[in-house]
């Protein structure tokens, strides 16, 4: 039993059911996990970065899930002296989002950048608050959507999920210094985008 997480105790009953030697031999050799105490520091950020790329909360905490469950099952792949375990985590998150992008494009349906859900807080007292709020988020939305998949990734490593930049230079295969300087530029762009 894994906590109260689910998915992960069901892939780790059906795991334990295997009982196979390779198995066995493969997670000695494997550095040890609190999976716990991963899952309530990394699903946070694993789930922002999903809800910063696109506009469906329900879909995004499928892809968390989806995310976690490939991280478990691919547990005894991962190697600490190749990338720390968060860069490892958001490789598959990465993965997980470049199949969902590559299913809705198969089916003509492009990925949406509006943020406005987010913008979905009840409250009569504050009407031009909200307003006010909604309309940044819809004007954020439009001006993430005309950014390349590439910049809108970034964005969504860097604001989303909180990363530092050396670990989206890992995540994304740039140099540190180059994830600083396009984010920078990134940020610019939209803050001139903002105000004209």
């Amino acid at each position: 039993m894994i906590g109260n997480i689910p998915f992960l105790n069901r892939i780790g009953h059906q795991l334990g059911q295997l009982g196979s030697r390779d198995t066995a031999q493969k997670m000695a050799h494997a550095p040890k996990i609190d999976w716990e105490a991963v899952y309530g520091e990394q699903l946070p950020k694993v789930y922002n970065f999903f809800r910063y790329r696109i506009n469906d909360d329900a879909l995004a905490q499928d892809m968390t899930a989806a995310t976690f469950e490939k991280a478990w099952r691919a547990r005894d792949r991962y190697r600490s002296d190749v990338a720390g375990f968060s860069t490892w985590l958001f490789s598959i998150a990465r993965n997980v989002a470049n199949d969902h992008f590559r299913q809705a494009q198969s089916n003509a349906t492009p990925p949406v950048a509006s943020l406005d859900a987010l913008g979905e807080v009840a409250s009569a007292s504050f009407t031009d608050d909200i307003a006010q709020h909604r309309a940044d988020l819809r004007q954020l939305g439009h001006l993430l959507a005309q950014l390349d998949e590439r910049e809108r990734e970034l964005l969504a490593l860097k604001f989303g999920a909180g990363l530092t930049n050396r670990a989206i230079a890992s995540v994304m295969s740039l140099s540190e210094s180059n994830v600083g300087t396009i984010a920078n530029r990134l940020i610019e762009r939209l803050r001139k985008s903002w105000s004209a």
